[in-house]
């Protein structure tokens, strides 16, 4: 089976079933297209998401298992805690959208590149402009330290990216946006690719017919999120 390739006129509906996707690499299931708003929004709402480097077409992926959280299961260790109480963390809300894009774009520790691409974080900030798009900040002592970003749709949060420039920030920053979630009734984070820091935090993986099956409830009506706190918060209060 070949893998399907999209023009930038092809409708935004045009991707294959997911289950045709690669089974190596994992989850590959189409190339090319564009990155409009319309096409983003109806990949995520099917368990689609863009992930390429530059130099390379745009790349669309649904990996099989999925790597998602509950907002009630997040969870948090003892040791996490204390931590965090120590930390002095501030946590705001769609105050530095752009500032957390691109600090998740810079290069981390034993990599050269990036796969926010400018052409990925052009998407996303208009997505943001459009209020679908929304970020998680972690600050301390007035710096930026920490955050993460990603887009709601309906009652699911569709994570992108997260950065921690010291210990513990990222995971500042999820506890800050489950906190926001649970309270507004949302059914998912999806975490996209599963990683040791997420199972940690409570991610769990489950099969991508039962992520697609999920989505089709959570993510109608397809609506924005709009409640996120307009004042800073203080991590510590969150424990």
């Amino acid at each position: 089976m070949g893998l399907c390739w999209l023009t930038a006129d092809d409708p935004p509906d045009a991707f294959p079933a997911i289950e045709r996707a690669l089974v190596e690499p994992d989850g590959l299931l189409a190339a090319g297209g564009d990155l409009s708003e319309a096409r983003l929004l109806y990949a995520y709402r099917h368990g689609i998401f863009p992930w390429f480097d530059d130099g390379q077409p745009i790349l669309w992926w649904s990996p099989d298992p999925r790597c998602v959280l509950t907002p009630a299961g997040l969870h948090v260790s003892r040791r996490l805690k204390r931590a965090l109480r120590r930390a002095r963390f501030q946590i705001t809300f769609n105050q530095a959208f752009a500032q957390v894009v691109a600090r998740c774009a810079a290069p981390r520790p034993g990599q050269q590149e990036t796969w926010i691409t400018g052409q990925m974080a052009s998407a996303y900030a208009g997505l943001h402009a459009r209020g679908w798009g929304h970020s998680v900040e972690v600050w301390r002592d007035g710096g930026l330290v920490g955050g993460l970003y990603g887009i709601a749709i309906g009652r699911v949060f569709f994570g992108e990216s997260m950065f921690s420039d010291v210990d513990d920030a990222s995971k500042a920053a999820m506890l800050g946006l489950c906190r926001q979630l649970r309270a507004h009734d949302f059914a998912l984070l999806d975490c996209q690719i599963v990683s040791r820091h997420l199972l940690t935090m409570g991610a769990t993986t489950i099969p991508r017919a039962d992520f697609r099956a999920q989505l089709e409830l959570a993510c109608e009506p397809v609506s924005q999120f709009c409640n996120w706190p307009e004042a800073a918060e203080s991590v510590a209060i969150m424990l």
